[in-house]
C-alpha cells in the first residue's frame, strides 16, 4: 500500500449549529485536524458559521436539513408536509416515518432543498461544492431522486453516500444505532445508480458511522482507515498505484449550552454532550496527524479531488 497517495477529506458537520459548535470546528481547522466543513443553514449561528469560513478560507459545503428545527424557505414555514404539529420538521425519526406513510409533498422536498442551497449562496458568496444530508436523509428512497435533481440543477458536483466498509464488525455499536446504521447503508446502495445517473461523484470511501462521539479514538479511526483501504484495492483494478479519496465524517465542537444553539428549536442531547469535546479532543491529537504523515495522506477539501 506504500505507492497509495491517500487524499482524505475530513468534515466537520454541523457548522452553524451553535458558537460553541463553530467555535470547536473552527480550532480543529486551525489545528490541521479538520479540512471541509458542512453548513447547517437554518442553524442558529449559521450566518457567524459563513463569516468564520470566510476569515479562516476553510472550505464550505452544504448539510441541507429536512429533519431537525425549521425550513428556511418562507412559503414552508406555515403550512407544509414537512413539518409536525409544533410547527417544527419531523425530527431524525419522524421524518422517515411520515416518508414511509406517503405524507412528504417531494415538491415541498425540493423547494425547501432549493431555499437552502440559495441562503447558502446568500451567506458564502458562492455555491457549495459539495452537499450533503443531515442525518442521513439525501438517501432516503423518493428525496434522492429530488437531492440529485437539485445538485444537477446547481452543478453541486459531489456528495456523500455513508456505505462505510467495516461498519458490520463494529461490535461496539449498541443494537438501536446498529439498526439505524444498516438502514443507512440500505438506503445508500439504493441511492448508488440514482446519483450516478445525475452525474453526482463522492470520494471512494465513506467513514464516519463507527467512529462517532464516544466510539471514537485514534485507534478507531486508523483501523477504520486501513481496512477500508485494503476492502478498497482489493476491489481495485490497479491496486498498487494512483490515488484514493476518503471522506471521514466528525462532529467536533464544545458541547452546547441551551436555549443557545439549535436550528429553531434549541440543541438536541448529542449536541450538549461530552461526545463532541471527546471527537474534538481526539482530533487534534499530535498522534493522529502523525498517522497521516507516514501513511501518506493527504488531508483536502472537495475542491481538490
Amino acid at each position: 500500500l506504500r505507492m497509495l497517495q491517500v487524499k482524505l477529506i475530513v468534515t466537520g458537520d454541523d457548522f452553524g449549529y451553535c458558537p460553541r459548535r463553530n467555535q470547536g470546528i473552527v480550532d480543529c481547522f486551525l489545528a490541521g485536524a479538520v479540512s471541509n466543513v458542512s453548513l447547517l443553514v437554518n442553524g442558529s449561528a449559521a450566518a457567524d458559521a459563513a463569516k468564520l469560513a470566510r476569515r479562516y478560507n476553510i472550505p464550505i459545503g452544504l448539510h441541507a436539513n429536512l429533519s431537525e428545527g425549521s425550513p428556511v424557505c418562507e412559503v414552508l414555514k406555515k403550512n407544509s408536509s414537512l413539518l409536525n404539529q409544533d410547527g417544527f420538521f419531523h425530527g431524525k425519526m419522524g421524518f422517515r416515518t411520515a416518508l414511509s406513510k406517503g405524507l412528504l409533498n417531494m415538491s415541498e422536498v425540493k423547494q425547501e432543498l432549493k431555499a437552502q442551497v440559495e441562503l447558502f449562496r446568500e451567506l458564502t458568496g458562492h455555491l457549495p461544492p459539495h452537499m450533503d444530508g443531515h442525518q442521513h436523509i439525501h438517501v432516503l428512497p423518493e428525496v434522492r431522486h429530488v437531492f440529485a435533481e437539485v445538485l444537477e440543477e446547481y452543478g453541486v458536483k459531489y456528495t456523500r453516500v455513508p456505505i462505510e466498509p467495516g461498519l458490520h464488525n463494529c461490535d461496539w455499536i449498541p443494537p438501536a444505532l446498529m439498526d439505524f446504521y444498516l438502514g443507512v447503508e440500505e438506503d445508500s446502495f439504493n441511492t448508488v445508480d440514482v446519483f450516478t445517473r445525475h452525474g453526482i461523484r463522492w470520494p471512494d470511501i465513506y467513514i464516519g458511522l463507527s467512529t462517532m462521539g464516544k466510539n471514537m479514538s485514534v485507534g478507531n479511526i486508523w483501523s477504520a482507515i486501513d481496512t477500508a483501504i485494503v476492502k478498497f484495492t482489493a476491489k481495485a483494478p490497479s491496486p498498487q498505484s494512483g490515488t484514493v479519496t476518503i471522506e471521514l465524517m466528525v462532529h467536533p465542537g464544545y458541547p452546547s449550552v441551551p436555549p443557545v444553539g439549535g436550528c429553531g428549536e434549541g440543541p438536541d442531547d448529542f449536541s450538549q454532550s461530552w461526545e463532541r469535546l471527546h471527537e474534538l479532543q481526539t482530533l487534534i491529537k499530535p498522534e493522529l496527524q502523525s498517522h497521516y504523515k507516514t501513511r501518506n495522506i493527504q488531508l483536502c477539501s472537495f475542491k481538490d479531488l
